[in-house]
């Protein structure tokens, strides 16, 4: 069972460039994989007193981006047209959560 979940924000943006409003995406994954796999997101998630879930807020990269990350911590590939699509992104949320191995690809 998992027990963290990280809530991603992504901010729509209107056509004059303001920000608009925020949804959320919520990925679960277990803290015992992050801790070996991804120990800067393991540091990230909080425990939680009233229930067993820790819960960790990221507003810096999109929930597409971080689905790819978590994807490739569990041990997935990142399809190449997504690679070759958003790999500025993808490279840059790489290195913000020391997946080092992910940045190689």
């Amino acid at each position: 069972t998992a027990d963290v979940c990280f809530e991603v924000s992504s901010s729509e943006i209107e056509e004059d460039r303001s920000k608009r409003s925020r949804s959320s995406t919520s990925f679960h994954a277990h803290s015992q994989i992050l801790n070996i796999c991804a120990p800067m997101l393991a540091s990230l998630s909080e425990s939680n007193e009233d229930r067993s879930v820790k819960v960790a807020s990221i507003t810096d990269v999109s929930p597409d981006i971080f689905r790819h990350i978590l994807f490739y911590v569990y041990g997935g590939r990142v399809p190449k047209e997504d690679l070759k699509a958003h790999a500025k992104s993808i490279i840059d949320a790489a290195d913000k959560y020391s997946i080092v191995n992910l940045k190689l690809e």
